[in-house]
């Protein structure tokens, strides 16, 4: 009885990511979109909406990655995966909060490993896999997308460079409403993915699912595309503002091919199993379209503060996860552990809002 109350509370939180997921991604997809005027923002995030919960039953290679390639699905335990989830939620927040587009894929990665290195020690974590399957993608992915996206908009640019400006942004703006519903499908077949993972990862631990080859049911599935869905259609405001308009003043053009290298880099991930960061792919290729045009277009402080974000995203999610595990343990495992845990997060999230709506006290007061 414990441990199903235990799975079930894992289960929410697991969901929880994945709505966090989706407003905090919201703005990879939709940006672009939003501050070219292809689209009205309210029309853009349901279109994404729509093509995340579609894209999410694609395919399920990114979900196999999660769940059997990064930590040895022997000794996960259900305290692990819940920590892990901890860490990746409090993360999306945080970045959330500064208005930072950072990776909810490597945030989650990164609790469910500090969470196993606390819990079994290093020789739990497949180092070949976190290395090739997520590391590296880490590294070529914005690389990448940021180059495809350059050599794009000069070869758009050549191309359309004699045509009225009226008639070309209008049609960029309608190419934009094809590779954005791309990026949104991509985005879903990508990303849900790691949601559907986390819960066959603490199905294995429950027992429900074989170790050796779990498979993903239909179940999950589909919870999964519904909470990344919904959490899309909610809309993460501070990080559109940050993806639209302050890395660069994005045209048609620009947002075209911005929206088109992202979704074929993550296609092309995603096929092959890599849980690749939205983020990082579509940052990449709005930088690489700024750049391209001319380097004094990118506000590179604000491309800075973002790959701060990026780099510290994994350590950072990893020493969550760590901490909300060693929690967990000190008051006794179990089912009372993660309640524990979840009650210091609600009280603290609590003091926070609390603080940030607080006036500041008037000179007069803070005189006396």
């Amino acid at each position: 009885m414990a441990s199903d109350l235990l799975l079930a509370l894992v289960v929410a939180a697991a969901l929880a990511f994945d709505y966090t997921n989706g407003f905090h991604d919201t703005a990879n997809v939709v940006a672009t979109s939003i501050s070219t005027r292809a689209l009205p923002p309210r029309l853009a995030i349901l279109i994404a909406a729509v093509l995340n919960f579609i894209g999410a039953f694609l395919s399920l290679k990114v979900a196999a990655t999660i769940a059997s390639g990064i930590v040895d699905s022997g000794s996960i335990t259900l305290q692990v995966v819940f920590a892990g989830l901890v860490g990746a939620i409090v993360w999306n927040l945080l970045t959330w909060w500064f208005g930072l587009p950072s990776s909810s894929s490597h945030a989650l990665i990164g609790g469910v490993v500090g969470a196993m290195l606390v819990a079994s020690g290093p020789d739990a974590i497949m180092g070949e896999g976190l290395l090739g399957k997520v590391v590296v993608p880490a590294l070529v992915a914005p690389i990448l997308a940021f180059a495809v996206a350059g050599v794009s908009i000069l070869l758009v640019y050549r191309i359309a460079g004699r045509l009225s400006p009226g008639p070309a942004t209008r049609g960029f703006r309608l190419g934009q409403i094809v590779t954005g519903s791309m990026l949104a499908l991509a985005h879903g077949t990508n990303d849900a993915q790691k949601t559907m993972g986390i819960i066959t990862l603490a199905l294995v631990a429950h027992g429900s699912l074989n170790a050796v080859d779990p498979q993903v049911p239909l179940w999950v599935v589909i919870s999964s595309a519904s909470a990344i869905a919904l959490g899309t259609y909610s809309g993460g405001w501070r990080i559109i503002r940050t993806m639209g308009s302050k890395i660069i003043k994005m045209d048609a053009a620009q947002g075209f091919t911005a929206q088109g290298s992202g979704a074929a880099v993550i296609l092309a991930a995603t096929h092959v199993g890599f849980p690749l960061s939205t983020t990082h792919v579509i940052s990449g290729g709005v930088v690489g379209a700024g750049a391209a045009k001319r380097l004094s277009a990118v506000k590179w402080g604000v491309a800075g503060n973002m790959a701060v974000a990026w780099v510290l995203t994994i350590p950072a999610a990893g020493l969550t996860g760590a901490v909300a595990y060693g929690l967990s343990a000190l008051v006794g495992g179990g089912t009372v552990g993660p309640l524990v845990v979840l009650a210091v997060i609600v009280v603290g999230t609590i003091v926070a809002l609390r603080a940030r709506s607080t006036p500041p006290p008037l000179a007069e007061e803070a005189a006396a």
